[in-house]
């Protein structure tokens, strides 16, 4: 995907993630020709992963105001990921610390390990659309606005293992600056800075 409009989803979707409506709009009216499109309706979509679904609800309300995001195709409407798919993105993103990060799932609760696995990667992030380099990009700059570290560190590493690179993801946190405290992403970009010779 082209860099600028990766950070225009990154910027989008964090600002979704934390109800800052003015920015969500913002980056709407800023869209160049031929976007909203597909790739966006995507980012917007996942957005419920980690700001939940009200902030989606709003979400929709305030970009169909601002313009919307165009008409979905028909493929879009058939399109689902797979329970089969999300445990091979899982698996990437985690590496070899996916099944201890499976296991201490189930040791919470053997149905939000379902809900994980199903859901957020079976459902979710597995589906077509868009890549899954840019939707953890994506989700990483929401991660850090929100101050998830230790989520923000498995989805940045699963950025840079699903082949985004370092300098992508550094640009991703620089778009979404003026939506965190210092604090916040100074630890984002020690948080990255680990895993940058996975890259």
């Amino acid at each position: 995907m082209e860099r600028a409009k990766l950070l225009r989803l990154a910027r989008l979707s964090t600002a979704i993630v934390l109800g800052e409506w003015e920015v969500v709009r913002a980056v709407r009216a800023s869209a160049p020709a031929g976007e909203p499109d597909r790739e966006w309706r995507e980012a917007v979509l996942q957005t419920h992963l980690f700001g939940g679904f009200p902030r989606l609800v709003e979400a929709y309300g305030h970009l169909a105001h601002a313009g919307g995001l165009g008409a979905a195709t028909a493929d879009e409407h058939e399109a689902a990921g797979s329970v089969e798919r999300g445990a091979q993105l899982f698996d990437r993103i985690y590496g070899e610390g996916a099944e201890p990060v499976r296991a201490m799932l189930d040791e919470h609760s053997a149905d939000y390990a379902a809900m994980i696995a199903e859901h957020a990667y079976g459902r979710v992030l597995s589906r077509p659309g868009l890549d899954a380099a840019s939707r953890e990009l994506i989700a990483s700059c929401a991660l850090a606005a929100l101050g998830q570290d230790r989520q923000l560190a498995s989805h940045a590493r699963g950025a840079l293992r699903c082949g985004a690179h370092f300098d992508a993801l550094v640009d991703g946190l620089d778009a979404v600056r003026d939506l965190m405290t210092d604090e916040r992403r100074e630890r984002a970009l020690r948080i990255a800075e680990r895993f940058r010779s996975d890259n």
